[in-house]
This record gives structure tokens, C-alpha cells and sequence, in this order.
């Protein structure tokens, strides 16, 4: 989930490199294999994603008692864990977003461009739909009887609240892919980047702990997605909208969070350009 552009420049009088930003549309970006390469890191990695996530949870529903499953402090192991060795080992490739909520984020923070945001959004819910599918055909029974591992919004809770929690959790997810990969931290801190992973693997954690009562937990709407595709369950589809926009808002509260006001990006410009004028 860190930026995934080479080149970087050099800031006078700063212990760290800021990357530029990106380019709004750079279409030279599809005459590179790099990009490729990296549209095909965030497919394969989002179809394991995705199985592992959905595999998970309906053998947990397919106990005979929740003692004999894993239960949801189970599932969020298994999917903190599953985005753990994910990030770390798509990190140096695509930059490990395996989201379209944190690929919207980073895009927000012109860590990278339009055209590569759009490849990997695409390819990220094509690799959830095809990981879901393949565990529909691996336990296919099951897998129709106990909720196809959709994201709705439980009995007992509000659209309302359910939205509120996709917020919150995508905004704690986001927040903490910036601060993992801040390249300030990284240059103070040599041992940051190899961690990265971690903290970003225990955000999911956390969240799914928070959420999985309320919504099933979907923080990413290539999961909502992908499920909601292969199981086409009706109120699967009706509560659909909840897990792209709550994801969407808190990826740009956190964006704009931490790169506006903790690290005052637009401050830093504006000084820069007044400076320059000056001269």
C-alpha cells in the first residue's frame, strides 16, 4: 500500500525525500510493463484475498456450534493476517493497495495517477469476483446456504449506522497506510518500511473486531463487490451502495487528514511558490 512510482526528489534542508506528486493522467504509464506488472500484482492478490476472506467465513458459519468455529475474533485474524503477508508481498510491485478505497486515498494524495487508480480498481474487482467464484465452486453447497460471506447490514442496526462504521473503518484502514509509508517516518526510522505491513495488517484487524456485528466488515468495495456478484442475493445488492460510499468518504477524510493537515502538503506549496515569486 505505499506508493508504487519510482523517482523522487530531494527536498533542502529535510533528513527525507518527498516523492513528487503524480501526474493527473500520465499515459505514458500504458507504455510501461511495470504498470502491467503491477495491475496484475493487485488482481492476484486481491482473488487470494478474497477466497481466503470468504473461505473463512462461511466454514466458520458451517459449525455446528460458533464454539466449534472460529468465530469473528477467528475471521479477523485470518483477514488482518491474509493483508499482512499480501501487502508485504506486493509492496515493492503495485504498492500493495488490494482496494479500491485505498487506491481512491492515494489518488486523493496525487501518490498516484488517475490512469493507474482506474487499472487498479478494475483489477482489483475482477481478482474479488473470480476469488469468490472459486470458492462457490470449491463448497458449493455451503457456500448458498450460509450468505455467500455478503456484506449487508445486520438485523437490529440502521443504514445509517452501517455507513458510519464503513467510515470510520476505512478511514482508521487509510489513515494508517499513510502513516505506515510516510517517507518522513521512513528516513527517521530504517526499520519502518520492512514493518509497513504490520500495522496496516492489524488496522484490518481492529476493524473487522469493530464491524463484522454491524456490516459483515466491507472497508473495501472490491469485497463487497466480489461477493455480492457471485451469491446475487437481493439485499446483498439493496445495501451495496453502503460499502462503496462509506469506503470512499473515509479513504478522503483520511487522505486529506494526513496529507492537508498533519503534513500541511497544501501549506508547504504555497509557501514554496511565495518564495519563489520573491526571488
Amino acid at each position: 500500500m505505499a506508493d508504487s512510482r519510482g523517482g523522487q526528489v530531494q527536498q533542502q534542508g529535510k533528513d527525507y525525500v518527498d516523492p513528487p506528486p503524480a501526474p493527473l493522467v500520465d499515459m505514458e504509464e500504458l507504455k510501461s510493463w511495470s504498470f502491467y506488472r503491477a495491475v496484475l500484482a493487485e488482481f492476484v492478490a486481491t482473488l487470494l484475498f478474497l477466497y481466503i476472506l470468504v473461505a473463512t467465513v462461511i466454514g466458520n458459519k458451517s459449525q455446528a456450534t460458533p464454539c466449534h468455529g472460529v468465530g469473528p475474533l477467528g475471521i479477523a485474524w485470518a483477514v488482518g493476517g491474509t493483508i499482512f503477508v499480501l501487502v508485504y508481498c506486493t509492496a515493492g510491485i503495485s504498492g500493495g493497495h488490494i482496494n479500491p478505497a485505498v487506491t481512491f486515498g492515494l489518488f486523493v494524495a496525487r501518490k498516484v495517477s488517475l490512469v493507474r487508480a482506474v487499472a487498479y480498481m478494475g483489477a482489483q474487482c475482477l481478482g474479488a469476483i473470480l476469488g469468490v467464484r472459486i470458492v462457490k465452486n470449491s463448497m458449493k453447497s455451503l457456500y448458498e446456504t450460509l450468505g455467500g460471506g455478503a456484506n449487508t447490514v445486520a438485523i437490529g442496526y440502521s443504514k445509517s449506522t452501517a455507513l458510519g462504521a464503513e467510515i470510520i473503518g476505512t478511514f482508521v484502514l487509510v489513515y494508517t497506510v499513510f502513516s505506515a509509508t510516510d517517507p518522513k517516518r521512513n528516513a527517521r526510522d530504517s526499520h519502518v518500511p520492512v514493518l509497513a505491513p504490520l500495522p496496516i495488517g492489524f488496522a484490518v484487524f481492529v476493524v473487522h473486531l469493530a464491524t463484522i456485528p454491524i456490516t459483515g466488515t466491507g472497508i473495501n468495495p472490491a469485497r463487497s463487490l466480489g461477493a455480492a456478484v457471485i451469491y446475487g442475493n437481493g439485499k446483498a445488492w439493496d445495501d451495496q451502495w453502503i460499502f462503496w460510499l462509506g469506503p470512499f468518504i473515509g479513504a478522503l477524510v483520511a487522505a486529506v487528514y494526513h496529507q492537508y493537515i498533519l503534513r500541511a502538503t497544501a501549506i508547504k506549496a504555497l509557501k514554496s511558490f511565495r518564495s519563489n515569486t520573491t526571488k
